[in-house]
């Protein structure tokens, strides 16, 4: 839970991130799909129409700092909740107190930081106390909600999904840290632009790490009568990421990522190997390269190498589960393997092209035959008549309509003839000259 600064610690004891944590949604930095002018999130914590909700998104983006905004606003009690040092009888003490409060008309927010952590008993204890209203639950998530929070506590939740801050973003944070009376505006800090602007790349849209970075090379700057002046080398010492520093506007980023995937795609070991260490040297995020190498598995690859997913997705848990630098050996592993496979972007080609009948044909019913048929009505209005389940026939195959009328006869899945795609071109082509036949025949 919440605990207060003792009385010999001063504000400026505290981190820059801590100092300069907003206090109001006007002072907020980012997620202006959320909290803009007019936006849902917006007008809910202006209207005090609140409730439970649940914050998902990437380290750094400012959960914490909006539900305390949102307690601020509405004028609600405030109490932070850890799923990681916190269990039931936890749970039931504050329960306990917010239970109180609302006898005495004062609401309570309950903040719960990484609730995906807690088990399914866990979650279940606050349900009682969100549907009768003595807790507003904000829970914060780095996971997918949806797997990881009991589906009866996130039905009673409204989810939203904060995003990784923009550099332009995180570049005014920065610039208001320098001005700000609560970082160092007090300090005449003197820094080149370009070196404000590494820094809101080197965090990786994190305002916390943006903010902790800044703090590191203001305080390890040049100091002189006139103040204090970070230089270059103070950034790279710093941060012992140099190579970050000749990024302007993040199109290196872009370039680098770029020119890894076009090199496997090439069959290019040596150059994909040598981009991969240029971009985890400059400190990308490892988990950020094993999301892309792990798409270049299916939509490069695909069929013709079934292994290749198995691996990519291997890589990304083994870069989960150490991080850098040891992890630089698994994504290295991914890459060769990504670079050596047989290419076929049939993956790719087939999902674009039913993409695009499914965007032009929304309304196209399901045919009556591979309806789901659950109760009487249904049924008499021939949902599910005429299914043909396949397990029960001699070749598991039968000739029923799967597609919409207007779109009979179209193909998406066009299998090459590289690597072990040929087994399912081949495979394929059985599948369509038995249903021909047997079409045909009937």
């Amino acid at each position: 839970m919440e605990t207060q600064p003792t009385f010999f610690e001063s504000e400026y004891s505290q981190p820059l991130a801590a100092r300069l944590r907003p206090k109001s949604l006007d002072e907020f930095c980012g997620q202006k799909h959320l909290i803009g002018p007019g936006k849902i999130l917006r007008r809910l914590i202006e209207s005090d129409n609140i409730g439970s909700m649940i914050f998902w998104g990437p380290p750094g983006v400012g959960k914490t700092t909006l539900a305390r905004i949102i307690a601020h606003t509405t004028k609600s009690k405030f109490i932070d909740f850890s799923a990681v040092t916190s269990g039931i009888k936890e749970i039931k003490q504050v329960m306990a107190e917010a239970e109180n409060n609302r006898r005495f008309g004062e609401r309570t927010i309950l903040f719960v930081d990484e609730i995906h952590r807690f088990n399914k008993a866990q979650q279940d204890a606050f349900l009682p106390f969100v549907e009768k209203g003595s807790i507003i639950l904000i829970g914060a998530t780095t996971e997918n909600p949806s797997f990881e929070v009991n589906g009866a506590l996130l039905s009673r939740c409204k989810v939203f999904v904060l995003q990784a801050l923009a550099t332009s973003d995180l570049v005014t944070l920065l610039n208001r840290a320098l001005t700000d009376k609560r970082g160092f505006g007090d300090e005449k800090v003197t820094i080149d632009p370009e070196l404000v602007e590494a820094i809101a790349t080197f965090a990786n849209g994190d305002a916390r790490s943006a903010l902790s970075t800044l703090e590191m090379v203001v305080l390890n700057g040049d100091v002189s009568e006139n103040g204090i002046t970070v230089t270059k080398e103070t950034v790279e010492n710093c941060t012992s990421k140099k190579s970050l520093l000749y990024d302007k506007g993040g199109e290196e980023h872009y370039n680098l990522i770029s020119a890894l995937h076009k090199s496997m795609r090439n069959s290019d070991p040596d150059a994909a190997v040598y981009w991969l260490a240029r971009m985890l040297e400059a400190g990308e995020d490892p988990l950020y390269i094993a999301r892309r190498v792990t798409r270049f598995a299916s939509e490069d690859v695909g069929l013709a190498d079934p292994r290749a997913i198995e691996i990519s997705v291997a890589a990304y848990h083994a870069c989960h589960f150490i991080g850098m630098p040891e992890c630089a050996v698994h994504l290295t592993q991914a890459v060769i393997y990504m670079s050596l496979a047989p290419k076929s972007n049939a993956m790719d080609v087939a999902y674009n092209a039913a993409k695009s009948d499914a965007l032009t044909r929304l309304a196209e019913p399901v045919p009556l035959v591979i309806r789901n048929a659950p109760t009487r009505l249904m049924k008499e209005l021939n949902y599910g008549k005429g299914y043909e389940y396949a397990h029960d026939t001699a070749d598991k195959l039968t000739t029923m309509q799967c597609l919409p009328d207007d779109l009979l006869g179209r193909e998406y899945y066009r299998p090459t003839d590289e690597g072990l795609e040929t087994r399912f071109k081949d495979r394929l082509k059985q599948i369509k000259d038995w249903k021909n036949k047997h079409k045909k025949d009937k």
